[in-house]
Parts: C-alpha cells; structure tokens; sequence
C-alpha cells in the first residue's frame, strides 16, 4: 500500500511567496462532535494568487498509510479563537467523537509551473472519528504560541481521524495531470 505523507510549509502557508514553489497545505473545515470551528484565517490561494481562502488551519504535516481503514493524521496551525475551543474540547469526556474535515495540500509542478492539489477531499468533507490510540483521544492542542510565524498568533493542533463505515475518497495527484482518487472507509450493510 502505499502511503501519502507530506510536510508542508507553515511559513508559506502564512506568508505566500511567488518564489517559494514548496509543499503548502490547509485544513479548510473541522468539526469535532457538535463543534463546527471557525474557518477564521485568510490565507493566498496558491492556484490563485489574487484571490484568499478562508480555512481553520495551516497544515504543517499529515499522513495517510493508504489502506481504506487507515486513519489520516495531521498536525496544522490554527488561531486563538480555536485554540480555545479545542483547548476545552481535549480536557471533556467526549460521548460523540465524530469528525467532519476536509484538507488540501498544494504541490508545485516544475514542467506546468503552477500549483496542484497533490493531496485533498476535493472539497467534501470526510465524515470520520477521532482515532484512539492506547485508550485515549490522539487529539491535542499546544498551549503555547507557535515561534515559526509569530503573527498572527497560532497554535499547534494534531488530530488523528479514522474514517466512518461509509465509502468515501480520497484525492492524490503528483503533477498537474497525473490524477487518482482512493476509497477511505467501507460502507457497512446494516
């Protein structure tokens, strides 16, 4: 199976650059049981550059091993508002652990000479639940400021989602062209 990890550019996320041409990425939504976080950064849209995106964080690594079952795990950025909320959210005994996310991870193909999404849900959002790991939530929040981009002030959240029993996809590219899209979750008969 093969596996999909990228580490992108918090940096470039924040502060685009023409120039730059590296791996940048964004978690666009998030909820988190009844919690619909706020999409509360404006950020460049690298296809786009004139144009911004509004998203709930600034994706600074996320990994998927490739198998239908397997959870996707992040670590982004996100701003004070939701740190908050996530902050609250980390010290509850959750009854509900349902996830709604969606994400996309930009490339930069040298032959197009523009940007793709290499990585992404192709604008839906993937119904999931956060992960367990050894008995508890693999879900957490920094309580310190990030130093990597100092303004605006932003936080460290990483998050582990394992798909729901329902066939979903997800979006791989590795140049403008070369497309394919991935089943992540199995639908359950009831």
């Amino acid at each position: 199976m093969a596996e999909s990890s990228y580490s992108p550019s918090v940096r470039q996320g924040f502060n685009f650059e023409k120039d730059a041409q590296v791996c940048i990425g964004f978690v666009n939504s998030l909820k988190i049981a009844d919690q619909e976080l706020a999409a509360d950064l404006n950020v460049t849209d690298p296809e786009n550059v004139a144009a911004t995106l509004k998203v709930f964080g600034i994706a600074s690594s996320i990994y998927w091993q490739g198998g239908y079952t397997d959870p996707v795990q992040f670590s982004c950025q996100v701003g004070t508002d939701n740190k908050n909320v996530l902050g609250t959210l980390v010290h509850k005994t959750l009854a509900n652990t349902e996830v709604e996310l969606s994400y996309t991870i930009y490339d930069f193909d040298p032959k197009q000479k523009k940007y793709y999404k290499c990585f992404h849900t192709d604008g839906q959002k993937l119904k999931g639940l956060v992960l367990k790991s050894g008995g508890e939530l693999a879900m957490a929040i920094a309580n310190d400021a990030s130093g990597e981009v100092v303004s605006p002030k932003n936080y460290s959240l990483t998050l582990g989602v394992m798909p729901q029993d329902i066939a979903q996809q997800i979006h791989i590219a590795v140049s403008v062209n070369d497309k394919l899209v991935k089943a992540w979750g199995v639908a359950v008969q009831k």
